[in-house]
């Protein structure tokens, strides 16, 4: 059991947990399964790899800045982030172990589901997340069944994040087709829920054809705006200065320092902006390099291993698409949770942590969405949904995992929220032994969506004249 158990754990940190090697090796397999030639399989793999690898870089670049401008924006408003008792340090020091076996059994659950159920269509890849998701359902679980032993964690664990990791590409399918009508991959991040409450409120607000944020016109002296690097380095940089105007000078100074001890603040705020758009702009080419391998390469896994399934990928992946919705949505969604943050502080409700990096992906992956529905409009309205839920997501939910972890609350995208809420709901059912409901339940809801849209898609086949119905369904099937 020891040697099984050692096994997982292994798999789930330096495989799982390890989103360049993972997308490497079944880039790998893949072009094995195509029997392509030796030297086009080791070059593929590595491409792909270093993709992801170069990806990664772009986000610590930017995620960087971010951390600043968190601090600088807190300082300006005047507000400290709430203390917890607990930290996610000691949770997952207790529950690191469970953690790592749940991602590995749920993984393997979810690749058994997909083989057997033609519908479930996606493969969840998007490694880091499948580490979050799995330990905000712990810590979840924990709450909910304080006694719970590791291998009911386990188990009960696997089998809710499994059901998720199925569900979630597939409620966003609708959407996805939207950005991606050849359906080349599907969207595997927990930004799901602010991005389908945005693309469905979007639709009064009029047509991407005629307002979308790619295309807007604007007067010649302001034409720099549509190069995305470009107004990314002057929008950050424009925050930071003000912020760095408003926030207390030894916090601002510490924060320069930290870069360069001769640095004036000023110049720090100004390097800031160039080096979040400098991040953005390699974190979009390691997208569209490793992109070029793993799509091609996932075909081998689709005609040969899990017939007719595709890749579920990361938020930045649809980045590319439109790049300019995506600073609408991080600039709107900032925007509303500095109002939320000082509108809390001043009632005495929450000292909200404004959580810049959660504020980019979400705020930007709505937006993007949102643009798809209505242009400019939808981007700033996926903006604005972002900053509220991230917001009152954050404050309501700090106590609900003051026994574990609070600090997840603050580093939570929208899908965490619902997760810890939905299995809080249940607590008074499952409480106890009852806790093998959690998976049971989840599962069978799996199973029956499944069903369901397995004998959906049979009866579309099957009309006359229609057999491409399932690859080429309207994006509001």
């Amino acid at each position: 059991m020891d040697v099984i158990k050692d096994i997982l754990t292994f798999l789930a940190d330096n495989v799982f947990g390890q989103v360049p090697i993972l997308i490497g090796l079944i880039t790998l397999v893949g072009l094995v399964l195509q029997r392509k030639r030796f030297e086009d399989v080791f070059a593929g793999a590595l491409r792909a790899t270093i993709g992801v690898v170069i990806l990664f870089i772009g986000v610590e670049v930017f995620t960087g800045g971010l951390t600043s401008f968190q601090t600088v924006l807190a300082s300006a408003m005047g507000t400290t982030p709430p203390k917890a008792d607990r930290s996610l340090a000691d949770f997952l020091t207790d529950q690191g172990g469970t953690i790592a076996l749940v991602i590995t059994a749920a993984f393997l659950v979810h690749v058994l589901v997909v083989r057997l159920f033609p519908a479930a269509r996606y493969l969840y890849l998007t490694g880091h997340l499948m580490f979050w998701v799995s330990t905000v359902t712990v810590a979840s679980l924990v709450t909910i069944a304080p006694g719970a032993d590791q291998f009911t964690l386990v188990l009960c664990g696997a089998g809710f994040v499994a059901a998720y990791w199925t569900l979630q590409p597939l409620w966003m399918r609708p959407l996805m087709r939207r950005v991606m009508p050849d359906d080349r991959f599907g969207y595997a991040h927990t930004s799901s829920l602010a991005c389908l409450i945005t693309g469905y409120a979007a639709r009064p607000l009029g047509s991407r054809e005629k307002h979308d944020t790619e295309k807007l016109k604007l007067p010649r002296q302001l034409s720099f705006f549509k190069d995305v690097n470009v107004s990314t380095a002057l929008i950050i940089s424009v925050i930071m200065l003000i912020g760095v105007a408003l926030a207390d000078h030894a916090v601002v100074s510490k924060s320069a320092a930290e870069m360069d001890a001769k640095l004036s603040p000023w110049v720090w705020a100004l390097l800031v902006g160039l080096r979040f758009a400098g991040g953005i702009a390699i974190l979009l080419f390691g997208v569209r390099m490793f992109l070029g391998e793993i799509v091609p390469a996932f075909k081998g896994f689709s005609d040969r291993v899990i017939p007719g399934t595709r890749p579920a990928l990361d938020a930045p992946t649809v980045f590319p698409v439109a790049p300019t919705a995506v600073m609408v949505g991080f600039v709107a969604s900032t925007g509303v949770f500095l109002v939320c943050l000082g509108v809390f502080a001043a009632a005495g409700w929450f000292t909200l942590a404004p959580p810049m990096i959660m504020l980019f992906f979400v705020g930007g992956a709505a937006a993007l969405f949102g643009n798809v529905v209505a242009g400019w409009r939808g981007a700033v309205l996926g903006g604005v949904i972002t900053g509220l839920v991230l917001a009152v997501g954050q404050a309501v939910t700090w106590d609900l995992f003051d026994r574990t972890a609070p600090e997840l609350a603050t580093l939570a995208d929208p899908d965490w929220y619902a997760i810890a809420w939905l299995l809080k709901a249940a607590d008074p059912v499952v409480g106890g032994n009852s806790i093998w409901l959690v998976p049971a339940v989840a599962l069978a809801a799996m199973v029956g969506t499944l069903v369901l849209l397995g004998r959906a898609e049979k009866r579309r086949t099957d009309e006359p004249g229609d057999t491409a119905a399932p690859e080429s369904a309207p994006a509001e099937a």
